[in-house]
């Protein structure tokens, strides 16, 4: 089976970010995701805008921009397999960067709504969902650090 007639179901439960997790939370993960496509310098989210879910990148490339007086600055470039937004978890649930992908991207998303409401009836799935985002919380902040070292520099 081709990568394009994979079903929902399929990339989702195959998705190595989401590995470990349990049937019961993949079928809620199953539920509230879709397929998006992207062209190249299209905005995916704006600093700001309501962070209405969070995306795992299939296949291109997306930066993660830090809006600046003068222009943007790319704090990390994300690429198949990799997740994207967690800004969602957090009130007032709002986007802390701008992302926009630098090339024809494929992504998976998923619905905040849905997931918040899962994550309060089911504390395991609120559990994993947040320590899985919480790595990616780190792996920004460094990349972040990295960026504001190199631009001090300059």
């Amino acid at each position: 089976m081709s990568n394009e007639t994979l079903s929902i179901e399929a990339r989702v439960t195959g998705h190595p970010f989401l590995s470990g997790m349990t049937p019961n939370q993949l079928k809620v993960l199953v539920g509230c995701a879709k397929r998006l496509h992207f062209e190249a310098g299209e905005t995916v989210f704006r600093t700001g805008e309501a962070a209405n879910g969070f995306y795992l990148i299939e296949s291109g490339e997306v930066a993660i921009d830090a809006v600046g007086k003068k222009k943007p600055v790319t704090i990390d470039t994300l690429s198949a397999g990799d997740p994207l937004g967690w800004s969602w978890i957090f009130e007032p649930y709002r986007w802390q960067y701008d992302a926009r992908a630098k090339e024809p991207t494929v992504a998976l998303f998923f619905d905040a709504d849905v997931l918040r409401k899962h994550r309060g009836d089911d504390l395991m799935f609120g559990h994993e969902l947040f320590k899985r985002m919480c790595e990616v919380m780190v792996r920004r902040l460094q990349s972040a650090r990295g960026k504001l070292a190199d631009v001090l520099e300059d």
